[in-house]
């Protein structure tokens, strides 16, 4: 019979290990089958239905089928199932079911079928299908699909190539006939999005409006259900605010304006001043606020923040004054703001510097040792930087490639020294490059390791960090490993007697459904943004990483989107008993504000405590850091 669930959220994986995807819904559950009675359930058609051990069997008596529906409607619900379909037959699962005018009838989504395909079907007093007409596509970034337009231009969904022999490819989501598979469906607004074995989103468009879901089972052979879990989507469940005592919290706008963030002394007062999109906030109290280009606010649910995803400060043009760099996912690519400098009460100019980035987060470092920062990003599939052309800041930029052709990603950069030869080395997903003596022109050499995990067909993490964890004088890889799924971790650095660098991976946080404990049993998912800085003064960095909300808009794209919009600092604390060392220590920062592209983490007022700004689509926030907080609590 149906329990209520209540999920011990946790993981540790084993050191190295590269675990299976994990069992279990991306949503916490009102309800879990898991008895030997139907009860709650009845049933329609040609088809025995039995539960036993939590298991609900289904075998048709007839090749036409039957449906096991259940007695509570709902409009929108999320539902998780397990399912093996052996002996020639056929599954899928019924929403919305209603009467029409020639039976019943709702939306099916056929899970025999490698598509995945859906269908809007009626259904004859014995439970047959009578009409089956194919569902046209729907769901990715809208929660209700419009009416197609006929003048819309086709497009078709392109990916990059890849390299050969990549550490990190995409796992087999496509369907296992005669084994066990997972489907998670979320019949939402008029969408229904089933992801099959952690794939992609298969997508359609529903025409019901409310009633019971149904399990389904036709032609020959059985099917078995198992772990089948259910949720009431219109039911949305937020925390009281919560905010560390350790911090200060400063709303600087409540307004959705950025994902990104950045500070300098702009005006020349010698006070740090922060840029998150549209908008200087000037020290040290940054309650005044100048534009720098048009402020427009942009949808919390729907929108995204335009030309500001990723934003960097420093003197790009030379003329003593901190400009402002845009790098924007697209054909934006990379926009400079120019300080007018002493000219005051203007917008600044702006030029397009760099024509297309691929990547959703960038680096200001300053990677070929002049000096001088450069952006990181990816572009084109390849790992790049650049920096102005110093005879024409304002024109394009001079770009240097990195990484071959085809190990570009979308998430996930760092930059750090990790073979402790003096010189910056850039990492992603894939692994990292090794810095050569001049950047400009010798070949950056490529070390394969798989710093990121698939989910959904997404991968890669948001800034990485590189640092020594353990204390063993080996820089470490701090980061998170689907910007839009689960999971954060670090990679302890091993070296063999010839000097040769390998990692292995221990899992800091994972998902909802493992079985090992995350550390201070936290878990949160699409870490789209993270920071590191000594937090609690013990000259060891801490990890700064939070949740983006709705990262994929108003969705049930990624898993958890409507969860609490975190914002946690993990403390770094080296321990000889802890796998590879050391264990990482969270301290929530506040609860509802998350992060965006961007956590930016300076001693802005000067008083020895790091503070934290976090661009959201709760608007931008300061959290001032209180001196000798860490020894009072």
């Amino acid at each position: 019979m149906p329990c209520k669930s209540y999920l011990t959220l946790a993981l540790l994986a084993l050191a190295g290990a590269v675990p299976m995807v994990a069992v279990g819904p991306s949503f916490v559950p009102d309800v879990t089958f898991t008895g030997s009675s139907l009860t709650g359930w009845h049933t329609v058609g040609n088809a025995k239905w039995t539960a036993e051990n939590g298991e609900i069997v289904g075998k048709p008596t007839a090749a036409s089928g039957g449906w096991l529906v259940l007695d509570e409607s709902y409009q929108d619900v999320g539902v998780y199932v397990e399912y093996r379909c052996t002996g020639g037959c056929q599954a899928g699962v019924l929403f919305r079911e209603t009467k029409g005018d020639a039976g019943m009838k709702g939306t099916f989504v056929d899970l025999s079928d490698p598509q995945i395909t859906t269908y809007s079907v009626t259904l004859g007093a014995d439970g047959a299908i009578t009409s089956r007409n194919k569902a046209r596509r729907g769901g990715g970034l809208v929660r209700f699909t419009p009416p197609p337009d006929p003048n819309a231009p086709v497009r078709n969904y392109r990916p990059r190539p890849t390299a050969a022999g990549l550490p990190l490819t995409p796992p087999d989501t496509s369907l296992k006939a005669g084994e066990w598979n997972t489907a998670e469906m979320f019949m939402d607004a008029n969408v229904v999005r089933t992801f099959l074995n952690d794939g992609r989103e298969h997508g359609a468009v529903s025409d019901e409006t409310y009633g019971p879901f149904a399990l389904y089972v036709g032609g020959t052979g059985e099917v078995r259900f198992k772990n089948v879990k259910y949720k009431d989507l219109s039911i949305k469940f937020r925390q009281p605010d919560k905010t560390s005592p350790n911090f200060r919290r400063q709303i600087l706008t409540d307004f959705f304006y950025s994902f990104s963030v950045a500070a300098a002394d702009f005006n020349h007062d010698g006070v740090e001043d922060i840029v998150s999109g549209p908008f200087i906030y000037y020290g040290p109290d940054y309650t005044r606020s100048e534009e720098i280009y048009p402020a427009e606010a942009f949808n919390q649910t729907s929108g995204f923040p335009g030309d500001a995803w990723i934003q960097s400060a420093a003197d790009f043009t030379g003329d003593g004054w901190p400009d402002i760099i845009s790098t924007n996912y697209g054909s934006l690519g990379v926009t400079l703001y120019v300080n007018p400098g002493a000219d005051k009460h203007r917008r600044w100019d702006k030029f397009q510097v760099v024509k297309e980035v691929q990547s959703e987060v960038a680096m200001l470092r300053d990677v070929d040792g002049d000096g001088k920062p450069e952006i990181v990003y990816m572009g084109g599939g390849q790992v790049r930087y650049a920096k102005p052309d110093p005879a024409n800041p304002t024109g394009s930029w001079i770009i240097k490639n990195v990484s071959e052709p085809g190990y570009g990603t979308a998430h996930g950069i760092g930059v750090g020294d990790i073979n402790g030869d003096g010189r910056m080395d850039i990492l992603n997903a894939y692994g990292w490059w090794e810095g050569p003596k001049d950047p400009a022109h010798d070949t950056w050499k490529y070390h394969p390791v798989a710093f990121g995990r698939y989910g959904r067909g997404i991968m890669g993490g948001a800034v990485m960090g590189v640092y020594d964890v353990n204390g063993d004088g080996l820089p470490d890889v701090v980061t998170a490993l689907n910007a839009h799924g689960w999971g954060l971790a670090w990679f302890e650095q091993k070296r063999d007697a010839q000097g040769n660098i390998t990692f292995v991976r221990h899992m800091i946080s994972d998902d909802l459904n493992t079985k090992a404990e995350n550390a201070g049993g936290v878990v949160f998912s699409e870490p789209h943004a993270s920071g590191f800085a000594d937090v609690n003064g013990d000259g060891i960095p801490d990890f700064i990483v939070g949740k983006r909300y709705l990262s994929h808009v108003n969705t049930f794209l990624d898993p958890d989107s409507f969860g609490q919009p975190v914002l946690y600092v993990y403390k770094t604390v080296r321990d000889p008993k802890a796998p590879g060392g050391a264990r990482f220590v969270p301290e929530l920062i506040d609860n509802e504000s998350g992060a965006g592209s961007e956590v930016l983490s300076v001693d802005l007022n000067h008083d020895g405590a790091v503070d934290i700004v976090t661009p959201t689509r709760f608007g931008t926030i300061v959290f001032w850091g209180k001196p000798g907080a860490e020894e009072k609590h």
